[in-house]
């Protein structure tokens, strides 16, 4: 199990890399929704605001009310940010499980 400081740092580096998403690229995709990532495992919750710019507003939250939800565990949200794990293989195995309108999960999937 990974410890609550990398993986608040994993969750601040894909904050980062997001933003790093060609500017066209999350204009198209983006959605303007609340989200959050619960890490399972630790009892952790992030949570953001996604719009065309990129996440912003990032807070550790013990209440989730975000309209695109995120769960992970530590290790699997480690993987996920090392590349050892792609998005695609984690949903299909559950090992990321994503909440979401079906309108948002068809946008989203252009930046995951």
């Amino acid at each position: 199990m990974a410890t609550s400081a990398e993986v608040e740092a994993a969750v601040r580096g894909l904050v980062d890399r997001l933003g790093e998403v060609d500017p066209a690229l999350r204009r198209r995709y983006a959605v303007d929704r609340t989200v959050s990532c619960t890490v399972s495992d630790l009892g952790l919750t992030w949570s953001g605001r996604l719009s065309d710019e990129g996440v912003h507003d990032l807070t550790d939250a013990t209440v989730d009310r975000a309209q695109v939800r995120l769960a992970v565990s530590s290790d699997d949200l480690l993987a996920l940010t090392e590349g050892r794990l792609q998005v695609p293989a984690a949903v299909a195995t559950g090992r990321l499980r994503v909440q979401a309108g079906p309108l948002d999960l068809l946008k989203l999937r252009g930046l995951l």
